[in-house]
């Protein structure tokens, strides 16, 4: 899942330097120094920088929508979500309709996503849930979110962060390397990454960190070919292969 620039739905962001309540100890319990934590907003000040307006690139109307591409979009461009989602919404209005639907349609509607059948019995079994559960109504509460099947912490974050502006970090593969690279966490696990980088950031800042480090993950900070030449970010990296790699990127 990626973010697009521009206008920014699910609320303003406040300046980096307004940050204001701070949150409790990392993973592992200790607390980040005054130190560790102008540093990581520092590396957040120049995403800003960056990015000054970010959102998901998945479209959507409301948040029963947005669960429903996000499940869609694992493993598969946002393009390709975006163009697959307008028949789905316009076959099935609402979560009632799509809790009844049958897989064999849906899977027809859905099918340039990838992994299809499996898709299809997620966002069903989602849809299902959301009836049983919640009326049909999306939860703004991330231990209500990830009773629903198929959606995880990392998904129920990205529905709170962008419908209602709640303070909440999405660790994806993205968020992950490019926080591990720069040395604001140690950890490998998303549940103590999320933990961690809490830690570092002011609650107001949350539900803006996740769709910047996730797009500097794919422009810049890429898995295999990282352009560690022209990083901005570069003098924080802690990366070990960083210096290989910027000789590599800048020839």
């Amino acid at each position: 899942m990626g973010v697009t620039t521009g206008g920014s739905r699910g609320g303003g962001l406040r300046a980096a330097n307004t940050m204001a309540v701070m949150p409790g100890p990392r993973s592992d319990g200790t607390t980040p120094t005054s130190a560790e934590r102008g540093r990581a907003r520092s590396v957040f000040n120049r995403l800003l920088e960056r990015y000054p307006e970010s959102r998901t690139a998945l479209d959507y109307e409301n948040a029963w929508q947005l669960l429903v591409v996000t499940v869609l979009s694992a493993q598969t461009t946002d393009e390709n979500v975006n163009k697959a989602a307008p028949a789905l919404f316009q076959r099935y209005t609402s979560t009632a309709e799509l809790a009844d639907a049958r897989p064999e349609d849906v899977e027809k509607i859905v099918f340039s996503t990838g992994f299809y059948r499996q898709k299809t019995k997620s966002i069903i079994k989602l849809a299902q849930d959301l009836e049983d559960l919640y009326d049909g109504e999306v939860p703004a509460d991330i231990d209500e979110l990830v009773k629903l099947r198929g959606v995880g912490r990392k998904t129920a974050s990205v529905v709170l962060a962008e419908v209602w502006d709640v303070p909440a970090i999405a660790v994806d593969t993205h968020v992950k390397r490019v926080a591990g690279r720069l040395g604001l966490t140690e950890e490998t696990d998303p549940e103590r990454i999320e933990e961690d980088l809490k830690a570092l950031y002011p609650t107001d800042t949350w539900s803006a960190l996740s769709m910047r480090f996730i797009q500097f993950g794919r422009d810049v900070c890429d898995a295999r070919r990282p352009r560690c030449g022209s990083c901005e970010l570069f003098k924080f990296c802690e990366w070990p292969e960083r210096f290989e790699a910027a000789g590599k990127s800048t020839l």
